[in-house]
Protein backbone atom coordinates (compact mmCIF):
# COMPACT_ATOMS: atom_id res chain seq x y z
CA UNK A 1 0.00 0.00 0.00
CA UNK A 2 1.08 3.23 -0.95
CA UNK A 3 1.52 6.28 1.65
CA UNK A 4 0.88 10.09 0.44
CA UNK A 5 1.95 12.68 2.22
CA UNK A 6 -0.72 13.56 3.92
CA UNK A 7 -0.54 10.24 5.59
CA UNK A 8 2.72 10.66 6.30
CA UNK A 9 2.13 14.14 7.67
CA UNK A 10 -0.46 13.09 9.60
CA UNK A 11 1.71 10.00 11.06
CA UNK A 12 4.17 12.83 11.61
CA UNK A 13 1.92 15.14 13.90
CA UNK A 14 0.83 11.82 16.36
CA UNK A 15 4.37 11.00 16.57
CA UNK A 16 5.39 14.25 17.72
CA UNK A 17 2.10 14.26 19.82
CA UNK A 18 2.93 11.32 21.56
CA UNK A 19 6.29 12.76 22.31
CA UNK A 20 4.77 15.72 24.02
CA UNK A 21 2.39 13.76 26.29
CA UNK A 22 5.43 11.47 27.08
CA UNK A 23 7.51 14.17 27.99
CA UNK A 24 4.80 15.79 30.01
CA UNK A 25 4.07 12.58 32.10
CA UNK A 26 7.37 12.48 32.85
CA UNK A 27 7.63 15.77 34.12
CA UNK A 28 4.98 15.49 36.46
CA UNK A 29 5.97 12.73 38.46
CA UNK A 30 4.01 10.53 40.41
CA UNK A 31 1.99 11.48 42.96
CA UNK A 32 2.15 8.58 45.14
CA UNK A 33 -1.64 7.90 45.22
CA UNK A 34 -1.69 5.38 42.42
CA UNK A 35 -4.16 7.39 40.39
CA UNK A 36 -3.76 7.75 36.84
CA UNK A 37 -2.36 11.76 35.58
CA UNK A 38 -4.12 13.51 33.41
CA UNK A 39 -1.46 12.85 31.16
CA UNK A 40 -1.57 9.01 30.64
CA UNK A 41 -5.20 9.68 30.38
CA UNK A 42 -4.49 11.81 27.59
CA UNK A 43 -2.13 9.35 25.96
CA UNK A 44 -5.11 6.86 26.54
CA UNK A 45 -7.54 9.02 24.51
CA UNK A 46 -4.86 9.85 21.69
CA UNK A 47 -3.96 6.05 21.82
CA UNK A 48 -8.15 5.53 20.92
CA UNK A 49 -8.50 8.39 18.33
CA UNK A 50 -5.74 6.74 15.96
CA UNK A 51 -7.60 3.45 16.34
CA UNK A 52 -8.72 3.26 13.10
CA UNK A 53 -11.88 0.63 13.90
CA UNK A 54 -13.39 1.02 17.21
CA UNK A 55 -15.94 -1.85 17.64
CA UNK A 56 -17.60 -2.05 14.50
CA UNK A 57 -17.48 1.48 13.65
CA UNK A 58 -14.59 3.17 11.88
CA UNK A 59 -12.26 5.61 14.53
CA UNK A 60 -12.40 9.22 15.33
CA UNK A 61 -9.08 9.39 13.10
CA UNK A 62 -10.84 8.16 9.62
CA UNK A 63 -12.96 11.10 9.96
CA UNK A 64 -11.62 13.61 11.73
CA UNK A 65 -8.12 15.83 11.04
CA UNK A 66 -6.15 16.91 13.74
CA UNK A 67 -4.39 19.76 11.23
CA UNK A 68 -5.54 23.00 10.67
CA UNK A 69 -7.89 24.35 7.75
CA UNK A 70 -8.03 19.81 6.48
CA UNK A 71 -11.81 18.15 6.61
CA UNK A 72 -12.17 14.57 6.05
CA UNK A 73 -15.82 13.59 6.49
CA UNK A 74 -16.52 15.70 10.03
CA UNK A 75 -15.09 18.88 11.07
CA UNK A 76 -11.29 18.85 11.41
CA UNK A 77 -10.30 19.01 14.84
CA UNK A 78 -7.37 21.08 15.08
CA UNK A 79 -7.55 23.40 18.23
CA UNK A 80 -11.09 21.86 19.80
CA UNK A 81 -9.96 22.23 22.96
CA UNK A 82 -10.04 26.21 22.47
CA UNK A 83 -12.91 26.01 20.90
CA UNK A 84 -15.21 23.72 22.73
CA UNK A 85 -16.15 25.89 25.59
CA UNK A 86 -17.88 28.69 23.18
CA UNK A 87 -19.69 25.97 21.06
CA UNK A 88 -22.97 25.36 23.31
CA UNK A 89 -24.13 28.19 25.63
CA UNK A 90 -24.04 26.27 29.50
CA UNK A 91 -21.68 23.83 28.68
CA UNK A 92 -18.06 23.29 29.32
CA UNK A 93 -15.44 22.14 26.85
CA UNK A 94 -15.01 18.81 28.46
CA UNK A 95 -19.40 18.83 28.83
CA UNK A 96 -19.02 19.78 24.98
CA UNK A 97 -16.37 17.40 23.85
CA UNK A 98 -18.36 14.18 26.19
CA UNK A 99 -21.42 15.51 24.49
CA UNK A 100 -20.23 15.17 20.85
CA UNK A 101 -19.38 11.62 21.61
CA UNK A 102 -22.06 10.35 23.41
CA UNK A 103 -24.77 12.19 21.57
CA UNK A 104 -23.13 13.40 18.05
CA UNK A 105 -26.60 15.24 17.24
CA UNK A 106 -27.14 16.97 20.16
CA UNK A 107 -25.55 20.12 18.57
CA UNK A 108 -23.99 19.66 14.48
CA UNK A 109 -21.18 22.03 13.74
CA UNK A 110 -22.21 24.40 10.97
CA UNK A 111 -21.05 23.26 7.58
CA UNK A 112 -22.09 19.61 8.00
CA UNK A 113 -25.49 17.58 8.82
CA UNK A 114 -26.92 16.26 11.53
CA UNK A 115 -26.77 12.20 11.58
CA UNK A 116 -22.92 12.08 9.82
CA UNK A 117 -21.22 11.06 13.04
CA UNK A 118 -21.75 6.97 13.78
CA UNK A 119 -23.43 7.27 17.03
CA UNK A 120 -24.20 5.13 20.17
CA UNK A 121 -20.10 5.67 21.02
CA UNK A 122 -21.33 4.49 25.02
CA UNK A 123 -22.24 1.56 23.37
CA UNK A 124 -18.60 0.80 22.30
CA UNK A 125 -16.85 3.11 25.05
CA UNK A 126 -16.39 2.34 28.61
CA UNK A 127 -16.71 5.79 30.26
CA UNK A 128 -13.57 5.99 31.17
CA UNK A 129 -12.30 5.46 27.56
CA UNK A 130 -14.77 8.20 26.68
CA UNK A 131 -13.04 10.33 29.40
CA UNK A 132 -9.05 9.50 27.87
CA UNK A 133 -10.64 10.92 24.53
CA UNK A 134 -11.86 13.97 25.88
CA UNK A 135 -8.76 14.49 27.63
CA UNK A 136 -6.92 14.38 24.55
CA UNK A 137 -9.16 16.77 22.49
CA UNK A 138 -9.25 19.25 25.50
CA UNK A 139 -5.12 19.53 24.83
CA UNK A 140 -5.58 19.92 21.30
Amino acid sequence: MRRTRLDLRAKARNAQLLVAVALIAAGCGGGGDGAESESSIAATGMELFNARVVGSNPGCVTCHSLNEGVTLVGPTLYGVGTVAADRVPGLSASEYLKQSIVEPDAFTVPGFREGQMVGRWADFLTPEQIDSLVEFLLGL
